[in-house]
């Protein structure tokens, strides 16, 4: 559990920065880097690391942003929806990366900061559709007789605007932080089998390593899925916030 809350490295400008800050830096540099290099130069015909890039940016286009929003909506909101997925996804992967084996993901601050991101967008979205009605439609439903309001304005408050971030953040934050301990846990299971007890116990180290390394691959999974969900989850929101009841 230490690992989540690592000690001071150095403070630049006055904020204190950990192993932790530098993955997330790392994980940032990455994803600009890769875009930088896939699409400086782009050709007609592309090369295999454009079309690499290309992919992702047209999975997110495609399967977040048009399949919810139609290709209108998909295009204002586009730049939010693919920062969140890539910046989710290499900061997920560090998890499993050697030397570097925690999630820049797993400790709070940048899921929260995602939440809000999302959340801010989706109000946006929603009062940008219809400055009048937005909040009038998420509290007060159409179609719902008038004293069962009693119950649904509270349920629909808390759901919509409390809930969603909450979700939003601790989702993607324990995913994070479980499977980092379940990793840690297997491989150090396998030193303590194979290094310290050794003989026939090594069997045991054996098979803790092996499912080490199918969770690895189990992990690198749940880095992507959790990427899309967030993303995903995003969508939905700015969907229903821009719906025509709204």
């Amino acid at each position: 559990m230490d690992e989540f809350f690592p000690e001071i490295l150095f403070n630049l400008a006055g904020v204190p920065i950990t192993r932790i800050h530098l993955i997330q830096f790392l994980a940032t540099i990455a994803v600009v880097v890769i875009f930088w290099l896939g699409t400086r130069r782009m050709r007609v015909v592309p090369g295999r690391f454009q079309s690499l890039v290309e992919m992702g940016l047209d999975f997110v286009r495609v399967n977040i942003g048009e399949d919810l929003l139609g290709k209108k909506d998909a295009q204002r909101f586009l730049p939010i929806l693919t920062t969140m997925f890539f910046m989710i996804l290499f900061m997920n992967i560090t998890g499993v990366i050697p030397f570097l084996n925690i999630a820049g993901t797993s400790i709070i601050a940048v899921p929260l900061t995602l939440a809000i991101v999302s959340y801010v967008t989706f109000i946006y979205a929603g009062i940008k559709k219809s400055p009048k009605n937005f909040f009038k439609n998420s509290l007060f439903p159409s179609g719902v007789p008038w004293p069962i309001y009693i119950i649904v304005t509270p349920i629909e408050l808390i759901s919509t605007f409390i809930i969603r971030p909450v979700t939003l953040t601790l989702r993607l934050l324990m995913n994070m932080m479980v499977g980092h301990l379940l990793l840690v846990l297997f491989f150090a299971a396998t030193q303590f089998f194979i290094i310290d007890m050794g003989g026939w116990w090594s069997i045991l180290g054996a098979g803790s390593l092996a499912f080490g390394f199918v969770f690895t691959l189990f992990e690198i999974l749940v880095a992507v899925l959790q990427a899309y969900v967030f993303a995903l989850l995003t969508a939905v929101y700015i969907q229903l916030a821009v719906a025509e009841e709204h």
